[in-house]
């Protein structure tokens, strides 16, 4: 009877490849935003968006449980990143609002993507180096954030209907704006890092509850509260900077 050869280390289970298969569906999600951007459709737009960015929560906290961490793996996760927040959402905004604008409004596209592009290379030669990282801080706004600030216009006009309520002038200076803050030196914080005491898990559940509750029942809305107060932890960290250790 034969012995079954043992599995080397160049094989994965096909649980362990579910990282990589959500990472997958992401950039489907991205670049089929990009079409039923262009065709119009602004809302299914940003919801794959969403959709997106949640999945971009997900793969790598799965990869790690999973032990399945792989370089071609990151390298994936990177290119799905500026395909999902720092092209559908410049691109998607454009089709929306900015069309008008022509030039004008195809320069502020190419600024937020040069600078999350930007962004994103800086992150992965920073996890390459040898000095240690703060985990607590990224080094200016990440790229899915940059995504839900810039999309902030968009919301703001689905919660009240379905035109702008903001000048294509400022959208296009908006997104200049945000874009810049990819590829600042600013300390933001991280909330990966960040951690419940075991007496306040119960307030936190509750507080995650209310959230999805309101996101389920005022989806835009809530999108607009949650991206004011994000800018709310930015000014905080232009407030207090990076704690020296």
């Amino acid at each position: 009877m034969s012995e079954r050869a043992p599995k080397t280390k160049d094989e994965f289970h096909l649980f362990q490849l579910l990282p990589n298969m959500l990472t997958i569906a992401a950039i489907c999600a991205g670049m089929t935003a990009i079409r039923v951007g262009a065709d119009g459709k602004t809302i299914l737009a940003t919801q794959l968006i969403l959709v997106a960015c949640v999945i971009d929560g997900l793969d790598g906290r799965l990869a790690r449980m999973l032990d399945a961490d792989t370089t071609m793996g990151a390298e994936l996760d990177s290119l799905a990143d500026f395909l999902n927040f720092g092209v559908a959402p410049p691109l998607v905004i454009y089709f929306w609002a900015l069309q008008d604008m022509r030039s004008l409004g195809w320069i502020a596209v190419l600024i937020y993507s040069v600078c999350c592009v930007t962004r994103l290379a800086r992150f992965n030669v920073g996890k390459k180096s040898d000095e240690p990282e703060d985990d607590a801080y990224f080094t200016g706004v990440p790229s899915p954030a940059g995504a839900m600030l810039v999309m902030l216009p968009m919301f703001l006009s689905f919660a009240f209907g379905k035109e702008p309520v903001v000048p294509d002038v400022l959208i296009g200076i908006y997104m200049v704006a945000i874009g810049l803050l990819f590829i600042t030196t600013l300390p933001t914080w991280s909330f990966k890092a960040s951690k419940v005491s075991r007496e306040n898990v119960k307030y936190f559940l509750v507080a995650f509850a209310f959230v999805g509750a309101a996101f389920l029942t005022y989806a835009w809305i809530t999108m607009v509260v949650l991206c004011l107060a994000y800018v709310g932890v930015i000014i905080w960290s232009l407030t207090i900077g990076r704690p020296t250790k």
